[in-house]
């Protein structure tokens, strides 16, 4: 690696340290039909809403996963081992929570846990940005978001990419 491109990964990754994914996370998931968008791609596309809003965290910083660095493996487990279960639980006590106070009352805590498994994936996901050894995953974009969302997922439905272009519409450059 040479002295420029020392320079440039350390800058880069001052930049994303200085805009932690949890803040950008909560800001950009409040805005304007990005909730809405997020959740189409979960439920229809099969796409994590933490792993999305990374890659539009790292998108609004110029940058773009081009291949897959061996943490997300440990990141998306504890998805799918942790957070998927939660949210599965939280959808299918909705029904009965509208009538039982109790099954409300637990369904609050269930979702607590949810956001907080959440909250963790985003953390792990912005230290491996930060520190991970992100040598030929990572690269500059000049793409747009919703190309680069398109062809991750192989979003084809018109929904989908309705969805996708919601979000990078939504999305503030720095």
């Amino acid at each position: 690696m040479s002295d420029d491109s020392t320079a440039t990964l350390a800058s880069m990754r001052a930049g994303l340290a200085a805009d932690p994914l949890w803040d950008f996370a909560l800001a950009f998931y409040a805005r304007p039909g990005v909730e809405a968008a997020c959740l189409l791609l979960q439920d229809e596309a099969d796409v994590d809403v933490c792993e999305l809003l990374w890659h539009c965290w790292l998108h609004r910083h110029g940058l773009t996963l081009v291949a897959e660095p061996a943490p997300l493996v440990a990141i998306r487990r504890w998805q799918r081992e942790v957070t998927v279960p939660l949210r599965a639980l939280r959808r299918r006590l909705k029904p009965d929570a509208e009538h039982l106070a109790g099954t409300a009352n637990v369904r609050r805590i269930i979702q607590l846990a949810e956001l907080a498994a959440e909250r963790e994936t985003l953390l792990q996901l912005q230290h491996l940005a930060e520190h991970g050894d992100l040598r030929g995953a990572l690269s500059t974009t000049t793409s747009k978001l919703e190309n680069s969302l398109a062809s991750r997922w192989k979003l084809q439905k018109k929904a989908q990419l309705l969805a996708a272009q919601t979000l990078e519409s939504q999305l503030d450059p720095l």
